[in-house]
């Protein structure tokens, strides 16, 4: 678009538009007197834009047609336009500061987190405004585009701060993602995990592009009014270094002078280095198998003639008996189910084992607990499974028990279990249960528990059985647990051997709770 008035003219030869920026930059940020004040507000469009994007006045001539007579746009046209553009870069800075100061955990969010004064603007805008027009528009774009980059792994932190009470790993997570839609189809069906895949790859595309587009108005705004700019910079940089002096905060660990975006940043950086040296360290952890070639005689001499079972109960942690929210109820169940122990003739003994994971990645618990490594990500999980080490059910087959995997909430092959050495496996088609689902778990505890009694705890003659199990009718998302006609749950204690021949470790796989 073409226009002129008395006074202006736009120019869209890329030659004069330069020599224009070069030569006829206003010196002030506000209209000059011979301009009309309308022109002042932001162009609304590209085409307005061309000739002032450097902050250069528009040059007198050139083509223009008569804006005040029959060819002239209504005022009102103009008008929403403008305000139009300046919407639009309210939005743009809103989406570009949020993506500096956001914190990275869901705890710290409230509206308080967002009074801080991120450095990477100050520097960076700074430093966009020194830049030429072309170079400085390219590199805008670039910026933008990383920053949409590191908003989505801040959002990736978000969730899995959530669920595992951590960061995002960027060399190590990406196999979780697979089980985090597992995980959805499971709890809201397969349209449900649709919905929600797509709703991520949507915000991956669109974070970047979004992020590029938004830096580059904003630059493009600073450039037209630089001097207000170079000073709101200059003055904002004064109150954060005064602000990192004092050690300002007005919420816990979010400084008002913050370089939260540089802090994660760099600390994903660091973790990609010990992600990729990360096989390196495990092959020699996993060098050390203390008790391989222990002859089976020699090996878990104490608890011979003693069934043993291993039970986790899916998503409860230490932070069930210990938080003020939940222990009373918790430790309630927990004192009545000791009394029935006890009334039974079994005895129970407590203690703490430390998780490599919280909240979810509950095989990663599993497999630390039965091979004695520490399992605190996939590519650990991957190569523990490639190799011949000796593993607690392995160690009880080879003292000659009965090894048992009862795994309710494995619905597909698991090739996984030949490492672990059971003589029978019992995932979800071999308990063979065809009731309804209660959320994730596709089989009720109780049915499991019984299951586990009729096919193996009641056999006559049969020899001591070493059995791990988890238990997942306690799995979030929570929902109300399958209960059993009348009171008493549809399994019981084994009624056929002593009190004192059983001996059972019950624990979560996670240290602090909600998974």
């Amino acid at each position: 678009m073409i226009e002129s008035r008395p006074d202006i003219a736009e120019v869209e030869t890329p030659e004069d538009a330069a020599e224009t920026a070069t030569l006829d930059a206003p010196t002030e940020d506000r209209p000059t007197e011979d301009r009309p004040t309308e022109e002042a507000a932001l162009p609304a469009s590209a085409d307005d834009a061309t000739a002032t994007d450097d902050g250069a006045e528009p040059a007198d001539g050139a083509g223009a047609k008569p804006t005040d007579g029959a060819g002239a746009k209504p005022a009102w046209r103009r008008n929403t336009r403008r305000v139009g553009g300046w919407v639009l870069t309210a939005l743009a800075a809103g989406l570009v500061f949020f993506a500096l100061v956001a914190p990275n955990q869901p705890g710290q969010y409230q509206s308080a987190s967002f009074l801080r004064i991120p450095i990477e603007a100050l520097i960076g805008f700074g430093v966009l405004l020194l830049l030429p027009a072309r170079l400085r528009r390219w590199a805008a774009v670039l910026a933008g585009a990383v920053l949409g980059l590191l908003m989505i792994v801040k959002l990736l932190d978000v969730g899995f701060y959530s669920v595992l009470a951590r960061p995002f790993d960027p060399v190590l997570d990406w196999t979780l993602l697979d089980s985090a839609a597992g995980f959805v189809q499971s709890s809201l069906g397969r349209t449900g995990e649709i919905v929600a895949v797509g709703l991520v790859v949507v915000t991956a595309v669109a974070a970047p592009v979004l992020m590029a587009l938004a830096v580059k108005r904003l630059v493009r705004v600073m450039a037209r009014y630089r001097t207000a700019a170079n000073r709101s910079i200059a003055l904002l940089a004064i109150v954060w270094v005064v602000c990192a002096a004092l050690g300002a905060t007005i919420v816990k660990d979010l400084p008002v002078a913050s370089t939260a975006t540089t802090d994660q940043a760099t600390w994903h950086v660091q973790a990609m280095e010990a992600g990729l040296k990360d096989r390196e360290v495990f092959a020699r952890e996993a060098s050390v198998d203390a008790f391989r070639d222990t002859p089976g005689d020699k090996l878990l001499t104490a608890l011979r003639g003693k069934d043993v079972l291993v039970t986790f109960v899916e998503s409860y942690g230490r932070s069930a008996v210990e938080d003020p929210s939940m222990a009373p109820q918790v430790d309630a169940v927990l004192d009545a189910g000791t009394e029935k122990l006890k009334a039974a003739g079994f005895a129970s003994r407590s203690g703490w084992l430390t998780s490599p994971t919280a909240g979810g990645g509950s095989w990663l618990a599993h497999a630390t607990l039965l091979s004695g490594l520490w399992i605190n990500n996939g590519q650990r999980h991957n190569n523990l499974l490639a190799s011949d080490r000796l593993t607690l059910n392995t160690a009880f087959r080879k003292a000659n028990w009965r090894t048992v995997g009862v795994m309710p909430a494995i619905e597909r092959a698991w090739p996984e279990g030949k490492f672990f050495g059971y003589d029978k496996l019992y995932d979800a088609r071999a308990l063979d249960y065809h009731g309804p689902r209660f959320s994730y778990a596709p089989v009720p505890d109780q049915y499991t528990l019984s299951k586990l009694q009729s096919n193996e705890m009641a056999k006559p003659g049969r020899g001591p059985i070493m059995a791990e199990m988890p238990l997942v009718s306690s799995h979030g998302p929570w929902s109300p647990i399958p209960r059993s006609p009348g009171t008493t749950p549809n399994c019981r204690l084994p009624p056929a051997r002593a009190a004192s021949s059983t001996w059972t470790a019950t624990t979560a796989p996670t240290s602090t709770g909600s998974g």
